[in-house]
């Protein structure tokens, strides 16, 4: 699995070095920069590969600081268990009834429980896809609109949709993803599986050895 961990690093690098291309073609229509927190509220959900990259990148904060996490992290658990009694370990969002993880609710301010008392994410290394992507529009280079939304700071005077330099090759980026996805699950868990997923704060409560043992 480490090696998967090294191929998605390596991808996820990729989206970086686009992000870092959009910042240099438009400084003055992207708000997104060190210590900008605003989209690092409410719930977002994030695949197995992503929650075991946070985890990988947990282990290397300080024993103060990860305690200080996991205190938020439970308290978030048990306002999520009020409104799903049924999100129990390990924690899969897919496995919860009539996918009732999708009702999430769209005025949730709670910050993130990686956010430092900076504003600075305390994994920002590892952070997981969805974080790299958020903020821009998802414009292919071939002109396929994967993500017509962005964040309202951003492009206020403009249409990021109508800016070629600002595409990518998110096709390829996310047929990328879904190889790698498909590869660690089947080192997991003996079989493929492209849906499995769960909340950034749960990323860090899953237990992926015992995860490797049950049937999903």
């Amino acid at each position: 699995m480490h090696n998967t961990l090294h191929h998605y690093l390596q991808l996820l690098h990729r989206v970086d070095t686009w992000f870092g291309q959009c910042l240099a073609v438009a400084p003055l229509d992207i708000s997104c920069t060190e210590g900008c927190s605003a989209c690092c509220r409410g719930l977002f959900d994030i695949t197995l590969l992503d929650a075991y990259l946070l985890q990988s990148g947990f282990q290397h904060l300080p024993a103060t600081q990860r305690s200080a996490v996991l205190t938020r992290v439970h308290w978030r658990l048990e306002q999520l268990q009020q409104q799903w009694p049924q999100l129990q370990p390990p924690y899969i969002l897919n496995l919860l009834p009539n996918q009732q993880w999708m009702e999430m609710p769209e005025d949730d301010l709670t910050p993130c429980p990686l956010l430092g008392a900076d504003g600075l994410c305390l994994l920002y290394d590892y952070r997981p896809l969805t974080c790299r992507l958020h903020g821009l529009a998802q414009v292919d280079v071939s002109g396929e609109v994967f993500s017509d939304g962005w964040c309202t700071l951003n492009f206020t005077s403009r249409n990021p949709l109508a800016v070629p330099e600002l595409r990518a090759p998110f096709r390829e980026f996310f047929q990328r993803e879904v190889q790698l996805l498909s590869r660690f699950s089947q080192q997991l868990l003996g079989r493929s599986h492209v849906e499995l997923d769960t909340f950034i704060p749960l990323a860090l409560l899953i237990d992926f050895t015992a995860l490797g043992k049950i049937e999903l």
